[in-house]
């Protein structure tokens, strides 16, 4: 023992090694600025030039071994003593005779064989038994006499780093490496997203290309002349592409940009902002890139258009694939998507009866929204793919804000669906507010670049993001699942409602807004909270497509079999999310990884937000006939979605699956008869109208008529005219109700004075207004303007007032005083009436 510990203390003996053997803690640190590391590297050094026996001896433990020991050494010794220094000791820690380890008042671990104390083969750490075995004793000794001072003076030099490493390596071992999947798996998932990624584009290309197809059959387009094809654009279509022509003819972009930033030349005695009031940001793009990618020498300006369209219809589509197949894994739910979109082409899309509408812009952005937003919720994704699903929900949310002008109307129902999501606690918390800061960003990005427009400022879509997250300011940190984190939910749901009214209260007060003001008075009379004789609001009333749908529309549906497999979709996971919610409400704790066997579809964040979302654009849909377009297409996704994904029939029948060949089946026929039928769009009458007034019309000439014909003026010869077929302004809305009275009982007097108020030089008469005979007695114009200018019995209590004058459009045409000093025909075939308006009369009785 005393040679041993003579020969520890001097640094020479075998105790020296012996000591280096046992993880280099008794090394004495080396002059200079030498650190603890390199003190430990040289007793690892010296340890495994003396102890090599003693280490391939400590091997035989194996990896489970060594770990086993570890975690008991780690219980025993005290935190504050260095991890570098035990875990220098690990690898060796087992040795033959079934020794332990234990924890020395120096902070170093000892190994003890059976009978509890060190025998002759005992040794510290890696040393193990060997020739040094008796020196590494002594030097064992020794050490503990001199350990604390050492060790104390160790451990006032260790850095904070060097335990977080120590603890990062830890960790790093303790965690399982998973093993690598077998190359024929990762090429079998390769292949299964190659092919989705195939068939999704191929879908929209097909879809665009048969579009394209649909359209040159019914229309001959390519027979016809210039003029012939613009009539096909009807209403408020006629004034988009008008646009897109007026810049095409102007000399420089800026130049075509400023016209219509101060248009004069649409509406008579009014200048208008086009470009703000009416979204033309599609115009402005066609028209750049028609002019940059050098098309004015391939292709004619109109079939750029409309292929812009065709084209956006494609991405449509190909984004309702890809969601589908996010939520049910497979691509076959995108290919049912697909069949049932153009199944029930008729109420998904208006693109056949209308190109140019805002939606057919704007919609495929939103579709590509959703489909990013639905990848941007699911649990499972990674770190890249978060990111490339968050600036694709970014860009596609800022464009489609750019597109239409009620846009932000569809993203504050998207907003109300995230929040039920939150306040559900179906996770993803923290994913849902990066989505409203995205609403805000684009909400003050879009008020800026469209001119400061008001409506986006007073939008409950702001209101309610801002109400958000205040609300998430105020939130306290209460642990889940108790009574009071209970009654905090109820009360931040009552206090975002609240200051959701407040703040659009108090932004409509401070900031000055006029647009939209007649969508809350249609409402008003729509749900019966108020009755009006307005001629504008009935009118409004009366189209068809702001009534209830009509049973057709169900019929339709239903023979696809896409409503009654969407009913039952939806049913299941409506059960399967309440059921999810009721756990969370009791506190019951729920897996964090939902597997096919859980049957559990009910807890996955982007399938809850599906049906919420699609609940809520249903029962608007059910109110107006006309938002059936934002609807269906998503009621074709969810049920193609269910029929496809086995995890919801997990959770009810699975049998049910082998009906998705069903509508497919059905798809392929019925398309091909679409496009073998000759169709034949013939309007002689409007055609031999704007060939006259381009002829015969002076070029200052103002025309007045009924808002949709003044579209079709306005875009086939760029006259000017005193309405137009809008319905997002209220002067144009009462515009059209002054123009409209030529078909009233009033006098040829209140006509012209009407007309010359205005500015108008022609007026046009349309002979199927004028002897309109409709199936819905009390919708026809004439109705409507005699309800609302007291000529006829409304209501019971209501006076009638009788008109000593004829209907003016049946009047005039008879060319008796005092009508014809007033208005001198110079124009009519069998559908139009053109009528001079004279600058002198004589007024005679």
């Amino acid at each position: 023992m005393g040679g041993g510990g003579a020969s520890g203390g001097q640094g020479q003996g075998p105790g020296r090694g012996a000591e280096g053997r046992g993880g280099g803690a008794g090394v004495r640190r080396p002059e200079g600025r030498g650190s603890r590391r390199e003190a430990e590297r040289a007793g690892r050094k010296a340890g495994g030039q003396e102890g090599g026996a003693g280490r391939g001896a400590s091997a035989v433990g194996g990896a489970s071994a060594r770990r086993a020991v570890f975690l008991r050494a780690q219980a025993w010794v005290r935190p504050q003593y260095a991890p570098g220094v035990l875990r220098s000791r690990l690898p060796g820690s087992r040795a033959r005779g079934g020794t332990r380890l234990a924890a020395t008042p120096g902070g170093r671990v000892r190994k003890w064989g059976r009978g509890g104390r060190s025998g002759p083969g005992a040794a510290e750490g890696v040393g193990g038994a060997g020739p040094g075995g008796a020196a590494g004793a002594s030097a064992e000794t020794m050490a503990e006499e001199e350990g604390p001072t050492v060790e104390l003076r160790q451990r006032k030099k260790l850095k904070s780093s060097e335990n977080k490493e120590s603890a990062k390596e830890e960790k790093i071992s303790d965690t399982p490496i998973p093993e690598k999947a077998p190359k024929h798996v990762l090429f079998q998932r390769f292949a299964k997203i190659f092919i989705g990624c195939l068939a999704a584009v191929t879908s929209g290309m097909m879809y665009a290309l048969y579009l394209s197809a649909y359209h040159e059959r019914k229309f001959w387009f390519s027979n016809r002349q210039e003029l012939e094809r613009e009539i096909t654009f009807q209403g408020d279509s006629a004034i988009y592409y008008s646009y897109y022509k007026d810049m095409l003819k102007a000399p420089s972009f800026e130049r075509g940009v400023y016209e219509l930033t101060h248009n004069n030349k649409t509406v008579s005695l009014k200048t208008i902002n086009a470009v703000q009031q009416m979204s033309l940001y599609p115009e402005l793009i066609a028209s750049v890139l028609y002019q940059a990618t050098g098309s004015n020498e391939i292709i004619e300006p109109v079939y750029f258009y409309i292929g812009i369209v065709f084209g956006l219809q494609g991405i449509y589509v190909t984004a309702l694939f890809v969601t589908s197949w996010l939520m049910s894994g497979t691509w076959l739910a995108g290919m049912l998507t697909v069949a049932w979109f153009i199944i029930n082409r008729v109420d998904t899309t208006r693109i056949e009866y209308s190109i140019p509408l805002r939606e057919n812009w704007a919609l495929p952005y939103f579709a590509c929204q959703i489909a990013a937003l639905t990848g941007y919720l699911k649990s499972n994704l990674n770190t890249y793919g978060e990111r490339f699903c968050y600036l694709l929900m970014s860009a596609s949310t800022y464009t489609f804000m750019m597109m239409w002008e009620y846009s932000h109307y569809l993203l504050f129902l998207q907003a109300i669906s995230l929040f039920l999501l939150d306040s559900f606690s179906l996770e993803q918390s923290d994913k849902v507010h990066e989505v409203y800061k995205i609403y805000i960003f684009s909400l003050f990005l879009g008020y800026l670049l469209q001119f400061e427009n008001s409506a986006l400022l007073v939008s409950p879509l702001l209101s309610l993001v801002v109400a958000l997250m205040l609300a998430k300011c105020l939130q306290l940190n209460v642990k889940k699942g108790t009574f009071i984190a209970k009654i905090m939910k109820v009360i931040n749901f009552y206090l975002v409602c609240i200051l959701t009214v407040t703040l659009n209260i108090i932004m409509k007060m401070f900031v000055p807004h006029k647009e939209n003001g007649h969508m809350l008075k249609f409402l008003e009379v729509k749900f019966g909270l108020n009755m009006t004789k307005n001629f504008t609001m009935n009118w409004l009333l009366c189209q068809e497509s702001l009534q209830a749908p009509s049973q057709d529309f169900f019929l339709r549906l239903t023979q696809s079999s896409l409503l009654p497999f969407y009913i039952l979709v939806l049913i299941i996971c409506f059960l399967s999310m309440m059921q999810v919610i009721f756990r969370r409400i009791n506190g019951k704790s729920l897996k964090e990884t939902i597997t096919l066997e859980d049957g559990r579809i009910g807890g996955r964040p982007e399938i809850i937000y599906h049906v919420i979302h699609t609940i809520l654009l249903g029962s608007l849909a059910m109110v107006i006939e006309g938002l059936k377009y934002l609807w269906t297409p998503y009621v074709c996704m969810l049920a193609a979605f269910g029929v496809c994904s086995p995890e919801l029939w997990m959770t009810l029948f699975k049998w049910l699956r082998l009906r998705t060949v069903h509508p497919v089946l059905l798809f392929f026929p019925r398309l091909m008869t679409e496009l073998m039928e000759l169709q034949e769009f013939y309007d002689p009458d409007t055609v031999e109208l704007m060939t006259w007034i381009k002829r015969q019309a002076p070029v200052a000439a103002v025309f007045a008529g009924s808002p949709q014909l003044m579209g079709a003026i306005k875009l086939c010869t760029g006259w000017m005219v005193t309405s137009l077929p809008l319905y997002n302004d209220d002067d144009l809305l009462k515009r059209n109700e002054n123009i409209y009275q030529i078909y009233s009982k009033r006098s040829a007097e209140d006509i012209y004075k009407i007309l010359t108020s205005y500015k108008a030089n022609y007026l046009i008469v349309e002979d199927a207004i004028c002897n309109e005979v409709g199936t819905m007695r009390g919708c026809r114009v004439k109705d409507l303007l005699d309800i609302a200018n007291g000529h006829v019995v409304c209501e019971e209590g209501d006076k009638l007032t009788y008109s000593k004058y004829g209907r003016f459009c049946h009047e005039v045409k008879i060319n008796y005083s005092p009508y014809v000093n007033y208005f001198t025909r110079v124009y009519w075939n069998r559908s139009y009436f053109v009528y001079k308006i004279n600058t002198v009369i004589s007024f005679q009785s």
